[in-house]
């Protein structure tokens, strides 16, 4: 999952690139509304962490601003703000959720989660695709009961097919959601993580199919005899 973080105080935005990326989120981070907008428009996220109290134009301003562009991505406020009148008015502008400094990380990380499962209409913190179980809060997957061995990033993967079914998802969307600014994910890489998932889930009754020149998909297929 590619987050973009937007915080001013570079001892809290460091702290929390750490703890995001320790949490296996690809963090691209920024001190400012006006190069977040930019990076926006340009750039999938599955998520946006936004100050309020930022240089320049707030965080209010940012939030109205994407949502005038009509990008719809979850939008999770941090503010050192609690007044009601500020809740209201982050939430009205476009906001997801807000959450209060202090606050601590693992309410930071199961909100994200939340938003995240909510904008893709899952409900839940576990996914089932027929054989295959993912359990986004521990990060742990099985296949037919039995632990399913994965790296990082062909759990993103899968992760993002998981999320979208049954819809597909575009070769682009999965790079991106691996990618940061530092660490670009290819196509081609890409093609080598489906290839693997393909092996690790051969004969179980799920396949990746590919949709040429769109993307990917899960789908239950029937198993060989």
């Amino acid at each position: 999952m590619r987050i973009l973080l937007v915080e001013d105080d570079e001892a809290l935005r460091s702290g929390l690139c750490e703890a995001l990326e320790q949490a296996h989120f690809a963090v691209d981070a920024l001190g400012a509304a006006e190069p977040a907008e930019n990076a926006l428009a340009s750039t999938t996220y599955d998520l946006a962490i936004v100050d309020i109290g930022l240089p320049g134009i707030d965080g209010f301003e940012l939030i109205r601003r994407v949502r005038r562009r009509g990008i719809g991505l979850p939008m999770l406020v941090l503010t050192a703000r609690d007044s009601l009148e500020d809740r209201v008015v982050g939430l009205d502008q476009g906001a997801d959720d807000y959450l209060v400094k202090p606050f601590d990380v693992p309410e930071l990380l199961a909100r994200m989660r939340a938003l995240i499962r909510r904008s893709r209409a899952s409900s839940g913190a576990q996914l089932n695709f027929g054989p295959l179980a993912l359990d986004l809060t521990g990060r742990s997957a099985t296949l037919e009961g039995e632990a399913l061995e994965l790296t990082g990033r062909e759990w993103g993967v899968l992760e993002q097919l998981m999320l979208a079914t049954p819809r597909l998802v575009t070769k682009k969307k999965l790079a991106d959601s691996l990618s940061q600014w530092d660490k670009e994910i290819t196509p081609n890489a890409i093609e080598i993580y489906v290839s693997r998932l393909r092996a690790k889930l051969a004969d179980s009754g799920v396949v990746i199919r590919t949709l040429r020149g769109i993307g990917y998909r899960l789908e239950d297929a029937p198993r060989d005899a």
